[in-house]
């Protein structure tokens, strides 16, 4: 038979506390590990793009490289062909680099649910006490 709420023991009542809180404690955790691994994932492919755009700019500076060597070495036409390639390159990179940088300032990295339920257990907590 089940006791009224104003029948139970002082005990009793810690006990029932004990457990809604270790409840509580093992759900925010879950929480937690659940929104900081969304967030890993967003960040993993914004810093892929961060580090491909890099790469595309590396390529663009070594052609622009190859041009001004090319150029120096001997003056011909082709060089131009090389100066354009390397300009299209680095073109590119900077904008992969620019959206990847743009994309992480979006990103939320702090686990916000999980802040939010916090805050609404310490105010349950409160009540109970």
């Amino acid at each position: 038979m089940e006791q009224s709420r104003d029948d139970r023991s002082l005990g009793e009542l810690f006990s029932e506390l004990s457990r809604q809180t270790s409840t509580l404690v093992r759900q925010e955790v879950a929480l937690a590990k659940s929104e900081l691994s969304q967030t890993a994932g967003q960040v993993g492919k914004n810093v892929a793009f961060l580090a491909v755009g890099g790469a595309v700019v590396y390529a663009g500076v070594l052609a622009v490289l190859a041009a001004i060597i090319i150029l120096l070495a001997e003056v011909l036409p082709w060089w131009l062909s090389a100066l354009l390639v390397g300009i299209v390159v680095a073109a590119i990179g900077y904008f992969l680099i620019d959206r990847g940088r743009a994309q992480l300032k979006r990103a939320q990295l702090a686990p916000q649910q999980t802040m939010e339920s916090l805050k609404e257990n310490r105010e349950w907590l409160k009540e109970q006490a």
